[in-house]
């Protein structure tokens, strides 16, 4: 007995699935991806670096921005601390993943077990890719140092240390 094959016809073109495929994709990756605000936010002018750490870390504490404790302390006492529940902050028009800070003798801080870093620090961890937090950076003339955390997915800006 032969069996005969009979071919698979669709409705539509394989083309167009690929094209719906893709164009769904992109709709879903710009709606994941975080536009960068125009208008520089309150929090942004903090990163003149003219302000201090503990002035950076109180105020987010004091709007329940962030938990009061720090989340972790690194060795060189550099103190992180996480956005709290339900709250959602962005610098720059990016989201913050974690807020950072520390001053020596600052009761703020906690010190780590290391060495701590020999001048005051503050700043937030992103989520965007480093490139295009240097370029907004740039745009708002900040003095502020962007440095990738993890390529294409974190990025610190940071004032001082």
């Amino acid at each position: 007995m032969n069996k005969r094959k009979n071919p698979v016809v669709f409705p539509f073109a394989a083309t167009t699935v690929w094209a719906t495929a893709f164009t769904s994709l992109a709709a879903l990756a710009t709606l994941l991806v975080p536009a960068p605000a125009h208008a520089q936010g309150p929090r942004d002018q903090q990163f003149d670096c003219k302000s201090n750490p503990h002035a950076f870390i109180s105020s987010l504490i004091d709007e329940k921005s962030i938990d009061p404790e720090p989340s972790r302390v690194e060795a060189n006492s550099v103190n992180a601390f996480r956005p709290a529940r339900g709250t959602r902050l962005s610098a720059f028009g990016f989201p913050i993943y974690v807020v950072l800070g520390y001053d020596h003798d600052d009761s703020l801080f906690k010190r780590g077990a290391g060495k701590e870093i020999d001048s005051p620090l503050y700043g937030v961890v992103v989520s965007a890719p480093a490139e295009t937090v240097r370029s907004r950076v740039r745009e708002v003339n900040s003095d502020a140092t962007v440095q990738s955390v993890v390529p294409l997915l974190l990025t610190a800006i940071v004032c001082g240390g």
